[in-house]
């Protein structure tokens, strides 16, 4: 690293924190993982959750399997519910720092839900303030449940259009990875991963193993598998540089996920 800290402060105090020379010092910087060990796993709320036993009590199982082996940290989805308070807040014409709030309250039942399924192992959901927790969790049993929703609440950043929260529980979870520094962050969703067209409507649909943001960009399909702003994220960031979609109604897909085996669809950075 060219510049010493004392270097760098200097630069800090003397300059705009915008200043182009100031970046590159920072840049300049070693990057630091906090839990380099760790994996993200986003649970997702219509997509499984609202399902009910029939996929969450698999999934649960492969879960508790899997922390043997493997730290994880399970953020929830909001789901159904969360569409409908956003139905009936954007019709009062409503803001979006309201409709955060809406939403996080249902990923937070959601979290608080799989944490009582996971209790009887040791596995605790937390809150936002809790998350300062996270690292004793791991190190004691390997996993802990969190909400999946950013808590920007009222300062939510309003969306070019329409009153929907741009960053929901897709760009939550990814946020915790990324802040972390971990090693992997797995979406499970109903479908197989990626697809040309939407599998529930098209025949012809067919699977993408693997592509880049800018492509699904190119392609249109940047607003069809997770929430479009977390793919800005993914562009954006610095330690997790792919993100992975798998099946999770799907026995085995989890774990698959976990051991680096390429299931699903593995969205890139670049």
């Amino acid at each position: 690293m060219s510049n010493t800290t004392a270097e760098l402060e200097e630069l800090l105090m003397q300059r705009s924190l915008d200043d182009s020379q100031l970046l590159a010092a920072i840049e300049e910087a070693e990057d630091f993982r906090i839990l380099p060990d760790a994996t993200v796993i986003k649970i997702g709320g219509q997509s499984v959750i609202d399902r009910g036993r029939s996929a969450v009590y698999p999934l649960v199982d492969e879960i508790v399997s899997a922390r043997k082996e493997h730290k994880l940290l399970i953020g929830t989805g909001a789901g159904t519910r969360a569409r409908h308070l956003y139905s009936i807040a954007a019709g009062l014409n409503l803001p979006a720092g309201v409709l955060s709030q809406l939403g996080d309250s249902v990923a937070d039942q959601n979290a608080a839900m799989l944490g009582q399924l996971l209790a009887k192992y040791g596995i605790s959901s937390v809150s936002s303030a809790g998350l300062s927790a996270v690292p004793l969790y791991l190190a004691e049993v390997h996993a802990v449940v969190f909400s999946g929703m950013p808590p920007y609440s009222l300062w939510m950043r309003s969306p070019a259009d329409g009153v929907i929260p741009p960053y929901r529980t897709d760009a939550g979870c990814f946020l915790v990875a990324e802040q972390f520094g971990c090693k992997a962050m797995i979406y499970v969703k109903d479908e197989d991963g990626l697809y040309t067209a939407n599998p529930k409507t098209s025949k012809n649909a067919t699977l993408i193993p693997k592509i880049s943001v800018d492509e699904m960009k190119a392609q249109g399909l940047h607003d069809s598998i997770l929430e479009f702003p977390m793919l800005d994220l993914l562009k954006a960031a610095r330690h997790v540089r792919q993100v992975q979609v798998v099946n999770g109604l799907v026995p085995g897909n989890l774990t698959r996920a976990l051991a680096g085996e390429h299931v699903g669809t593995i969205i890139t950075a670049n």
